[in-house]
């Protein structure tokens, strides 16, 4: 018996066509795995269900649920369905909660709207639900506020607001996507849990294959609005044949090739470095306390080199990329870069910092939505004493631009004009724009497709050959740090625990927290490719 059945679910917007009949079941107690790409629809089609959809959005076909007909139900019923039939877990957890309110406040409040209870009475079941999404009150008092919270935490907020009411059904969208790997597992096996304590039925969202290898019990596989293969994941697993779910498969294990040549001699020396930070335990004026990010962290990365650094969040990544970046001063040790320290009299030493350069996780969230792309990577000319202008300028532009697979045209245009993997590669040109020679990509792929994902670490290995650039790769992604690095730092509560070349690091890892990293990791099941 079916939960929730989608029959011939078509959608367009203002006339244009989104959606063309899809189809897909969730049984109780399942788990449903929808995985296509960005602008595959599956997103859209789960807010279908919940009739969560924008201003001229017309639906045909037909949704079921527990006997109920959605598109024929009206605004004030599905008010009373979401929350309490259906709940949802969103991927960005810091947006999905109110940082106002409690979080006690916040899971209680979806409580009251549904039932006629005391709000004292609500309180007790929000504890209840917190508990139940492993955040236990004497850890986690219901008069915290989201921002005091780690990212994994907030998501285990989110998920005890959408199974408060215990809902039939819970929608999960791209829940562990920004989550660092041994907190995604946690995530992963605390929805898994649940579903099988309620009984309830999970449609878990991803464009990422590996991550639910191992939880769903039934996948469907979506391309630009269509379900293009579906059935058992297990059967599905072994047999996939549409090329589309083939050439996923291959995306979410590709290695890039990469034939440049490391030198022994080193670029970066960072050596017995130490950051503290100082804080109050009551306030402003309470008592100074110490906390020590970085505690007496020592690595070389040889010229060409590409270094992997792994880690939880809150280890110290951030950090350590910020002092070596010359953004933050070190209280103890010292970085040099290529015999040169990076900072000089308390200050970052600009010949070294215009060597060195960044790409972040979010192109989006790093550019300046008013500004064109010309302006957007020529940014970095500020640190150069004599920066080009006039011809030399634009010529500069249009080989960043065409050696990350753009077209010299495109520094015209806005940020919000290009796709998520374009920005990345926009990133790429503006860290490339003053030719450095260290570039430090910081999740600079987390948050892409797996397909997208494949291009542009394909990109940066084509770069590293052609320019001799030497990377600092970090990422909560085993499989992409794998992929693309010759060796790895493992990173714990300001150390490094554990490095050597990567791929001794991840089939032989000495240290425990190493060897949790590795285990906690999704893999493809064995045998697929």
């Amino acid at each position: 018996m079916s939960l929730l059945t989608i029959r011939n679910l078509s959608l367009s917007i203002h006339g244009l066509q989104i959606l063309r009949n899809v189809s897909m079941e969730v049984a109780p107690g399942r788990i449903l795995g929808v995985i296509g790409e960005s602008g595959s629809g599956k997103s859209i089609t789960a807010f279908s269900v919940l009739q969560l959809l924008p201003g001229g959005a017309s639906c045909t076909g037909s949704i079921n649920l527990s006997g109920k007909d959605i598109l024929s139900l009206s605004e004030a019923e599905m008010c009373g369905l979401r929350g309490r039939d259906v709940g949802m877990v969103f991927q960005e957890p810091m947006t999905a909660l109110n940082p106002l309110k409690t979080i006690g406040d916040q899971v209680a409040e979806t409580i009251l709207i549904h039932e006629r209870v005391s709000k004292a009475e609500a309180m007790v079941r929000a504890a209840d639900a917190l508990q139940r999404a492993e955040l236990p009150q004497e850890r986690f008092p219901l008069s915290r506020y989201p921002h005091e919270l780690s990212g994994g935490q907030r998501q285990r907020v989110v998920i005890a607001m959408a199974i408060a009411l215990k809902p039939k059904l819970l929608i999960a969208d791209e829940p562990t996507t920004a989550l660092d790997v041994t907190t995604q597992a946690q995530i992963l096996e605390l929805l898994k849990r649940l579903v099988a304590e309620d009984g309830m039925g999970l449609m878990l969202i991803s464009h990422d294959l590996a991550v639910v290898a191992d939880l769903a019990d039934d996948l469907v596989i979506m391309r630009q609005g269509e379900v293009v293969e579906s059935g058992p994941a297990k059967t599905l697993f072994g047999n996939l044949q549409h090329p589309y779910s083939r050439a996923l498969l291959e995306a979410s294990a590709h290695v890039p090739e990469r034939g440049n040549e490391t030198l022994e001699q080193p670029l970066l020396q960072v050596r017995d470095v130490v950051r503290d930070y100082t804080g109050h335990t009551h306030g402003w004026w309470g008592k100074t306390t110490q906390f020590r990010a970085v505690d007496g962290v020592s690595f070389e990365i040889r010229k060409g080199e590409s270094l992997g650094l792994v880690g939880e969040s809150g280890c110290g990544k951030s950090t350590l990329t910020r002092a070596i970046l010359g953004l933050e001063e070190v209280q103890g040790g010292e970085i040099l870069f290529d015999g040169l320290p990076v900072f000089t009299h308390h200050h970052a030493n600009q010949i070294v910092r215009r060597r060195m350069q960044v790409v972040f996780q979010d192109p989006y969230g790093s550019f300046n939505p008013r500004w064109r792309v010309d302006r957007l990577i020529t940014e970095p000319f500020h640190l150069l004493s004599d920066p080009p202008k006039g011809a030399e300028r634009d010529a500069a532009i249009a080989e960043a631009l065409e050696s990350v697979g753009l077209s010299a045209s495109d520094a015209h245009k806005y940020i919000h004009e290009f796709s998520g993997g374009q920005r990345q590669r926009i990133a790429i040109a503006r860290a490339l724009i003053i030719k450095p020679d260290l570039i430090i990509l910081d999740e600079a792929v987390s948050a892409l497709d797996v397909s997208v994902r494949a291009h542009v670490l394909d990109l940066l290995a084509d770069l590293a050959d052609r320019f001799g650039l030497t990377y600092l790769f970090i990422s909560h992604d085993l499989s992409v740090v794998r992929s693309i690095t010759d060796r790895v730092l493992v990173m714990k509560a300001g150390k490094i625990v554990e490095q050597g070349p990567t791929d001794t690091v991840f089939d032989r890892p000495n240290h425990p927290y190493t060897q949790q990293l590795v285990a906690a990791a999704p893999v493809l099941p064995a045998g697929i490719l």
